[in-house]
């Protein structure tokens, strides 16, 4: 058995995504056995406090995404347990986690990111729906891509080609959060890039380039075997590779987070990425696409979970 002894894996949740978040879990699970590692998974309901008091374990793997995965709300947890986790501190996710003001961020740092507008829905609902949709329009053209200005996995997203595809995008997103965010929509090549650090600062793992059967990139095309095509490493110019890994290591840094991170990009015609958004609980399934990037890599998903671990229980 390995010399971390035992680590905790938080799989599941109750968000929109908890069943990616098992799979998720499951995966790391299953990769850190056979690196070795004495692993237990659990979920985050009231019997996880007492579990971690009577055995507490050397460092925790939280692969929960949206809600309290993500929003830095687990990691307080874990902390105020005294248990060194994977990933952003709670102050850091909490930033990344609200795509407005994780835009806001990187755009301070020089960073290209689609122009936008964030609004909740009272503010349709007090000011008249038409026409505040009229002004985005007017404002930032046509087309536009709609989403919840938190969570993930795409749920509540939508791409919006006319006015007239406006209000029901809008009815989509504020099903899964009061507050949407809704940015000019950039033509391009759609790429996820994984950032990592094992104690040497961050590094980026080969791009993976997003190609969906249907055009977008939804929840079905993401958690569906075959319905999307992928290739790791993406096919840009090693210019537009260098310059993709440059933003995402940019992202992780102005962010402020640590260890794992995925910002999402669009490289538009030009070989101009493009910042969207960043995750600081990647998915780990059979179809995400961290594990794909580490295998495009060269490199062993075990040893990557175990090494990012080691890293947690460094820092103690």
């Amino acid at each position: 058995m390995s010399d971390l002894g035992h680590v905790l894996v938080l799989a599941g949740g109750l968000s929109y995504e908890r069943e990616v978040s098992i799979r998720s879990g499951r995966r790391v699970a299953d990769v850190l056995r056979s690196a070795g590692v004495d692993v237990e998974t659990r979920d985050t309901d009231a019997s996880l406090v007492p579990a971690v008091l009577s055995d507490p374990p050397n460092a925790a793997f939280v692969t929960l995404h949206g809600g309290a995965g993500e929003d830095g709300a687990i990691r307080t947890v874990l902390e105020l347990l005294g248990v060194p986790y994977v990933g952003a501190t709670p102050d850091a996710c909490r930033v990344a986690f609200d795509k407005p003001t994780a835009k806001a961020v990187v755009r301070s740092w020089g960073l290209n990111t689609p122009d936008s507008v964030s609004l909740p829905k009272e503010t349709f609902h007090d000011l008249g729906a038409t026409a505040v949709l009229a002004r985005i329009v007017d404002n930032l053209g046509l087309p536009l891509f709609v989403k919840p200005s938190r969570g993930g996995s795409a749920l509540g997203a939508s791409i919006v080609r006319t006015a007239d595809e406006l209000p029901a995008a809008m009815v989509g997103c504020f099903a899964y959060g009061d507050t949407a965010l809704i940015e000019k929509y950039i033509t391009g090549v759609e790429v996820a890039v994984s950032v990592v650090d094992l104690g040497d600062g961050p590094l980026a793992l080969p791009p993976v380039e997003i190609v969906p059967d249907g055009g977008v990139y939804d929840y079905a095309a993401r958690y569906t075997a075959g319905h999307t095509e992928f290739f790791a490493p993406a096919r840009l110019s090693e210019e537009a590779t260098q310059a993709c890994a440059a933003m995402a290591v940019a992202a992780h840094t102005a962010l402020g987070l640590r260890d794992v991170s995925r910002t999402d990009l669009i490289v538009d015609a030009a070989g101009r990425p493009y910042f969207l958004e960043v995750n600081v609980a990647p998915g780990m399934t059979e179809t995400s696409l961290l594990p794909m990037a580490a295998e495009a890599a060269g490199r062993d998903l075990g040893a990557l979970c175990k090494g990012l671990l080691e890293a947690a229980a460094r820092r103690g």
